[in-house]
């Protein structure tokens, strides 16, 4: 398994020289990759979640290029609907080839009623546009000249290079735990983008849904890439309770074992806990990715540490 680092792009304490030394220390630390996330509108029903300043993801993207060496880097989502295809698949393909194709495309629908009123997109067909907007970025990014014709889009004869590094394209992550999310990540995606996740739900509901979808649709199963919560207490929390990542060092690494049993390419943790003041707090993060690394994975081996 591969394991990351969900860069924090919100909230009162985030400055780019916090960014920048959280990058710093996650990447000597060997973190296999950073992600970040996407919110074009700080509406309220945002604003409660992901408070400004908010750094927009594809210009911290551009700047993760240059700023790592070795980690993929990537979002963990963007939301489709709130900008034209055409428009993410070029910018997302540039990413990709000045980071040297280290791109991770991960992308979900959304969520945010009053965002998507403050864009002028429709809230309800969300999940359309998205379907189909995936479907564009994929021709965009294998033909030099591309057309399509959809419901909500339509281009001729586009001119898409530079053209992604990776072949045939960066890896597509899905978010999301419905049936149309999970129908998109088999149609689309490379991988299932799950978030905040109890590993019995997983194991007993999420997949064995995912692979019966995959069946119907005669497609192969999409990789198991999840966003786990990082918490780290030094007391046991009730197991009823508490989701992945949450718990003491022994219960964390339970999950893992669980996750990478489960069959887990990448696992990517977060450490954000729904309060914004806390990310003026950046050492109590920084101290649990570094007991994270030091004592439970073996990032060098991409695997746990026996």
């Amino acid at each position: 398994m591969k394991f990351g680092v969900n860069l924090i792009n919100f909230g009162p304490g985030v400055t780019p020289e916090s960014l920048a030394r959280t990058v710093e220390l996650v990447e000597a630390l060997g973190y296999h990759f950073v992600m970040t996330s996407d919110h074009v509108a700080v509406t309220p029903d945002v604003s409660g979640r992901y408070p400004a300043p908010l750094y927009e993801p594809f210009t911290l993207l551009g700047w993760l290029a240059a700023a790592t060496r070795t980690m993929e880097i990537g979002t963990t989502v963007i939301v489709l609907p709130y900008r034209h295809p055409l428009e993410v698949a070029r910018m997302a393909a540039n990413v990709d080839r000045l980071s040297g194709g280290r791109l991770l495309f991960g992308v979900g629908a959304g969520w945010a009623r009053q965002e998507f009123e403050a864009l002028g997109v429709s809230h309800e067909r969300r999940g359309a546009i998205t379907n189909e907007y995936l479907a564009a970025i994929k021709t965009l990014w294998t033909n030099d000249l591309a057309s399509f014709k959809g419901r909500f889009v339509a281009f001729d004869n586009v001119d898409t290079r530079p053209r992604p590094a990776r072949i045939p394209h960066p890896p597509i992550w899905v978010g999301g735990a419905s049936d149309p999310a999970l129908r998109r990540a088999v149609r689309y995606g490379d991988a299932w983008h799950p978030i905040r996740i109890k590993i019995g739900w997983l194991r007993d509901a999420g997949l064995p849904r995912l692979r019966e979808i995959a069946a119907k649709e005669g497609r192969p199963v999409p990789a198991l890439c999840p966003r786990i919560r990082l918490r780290l207490t030094d007391t046991p929390m009730d197991e009823a309770q508490r989701i992945a990542g949450e718990g003491t060092l022994d219960q964390v690494r339970a999950d893992l074992v669980a996750l990478q049993s489960l069959g887990a390419d990448y696992v990517l943790f977060d450490t954000y806990l729904d309060d914004p003041e806390a990310t003026r707090h950046h050492e109590t993060m920084w101290r649990m990715y570094t007991v994270l690394a030091e004592q439970v994975l073996d990032l060098g081996r991409q695997t746990l540490r026996s």
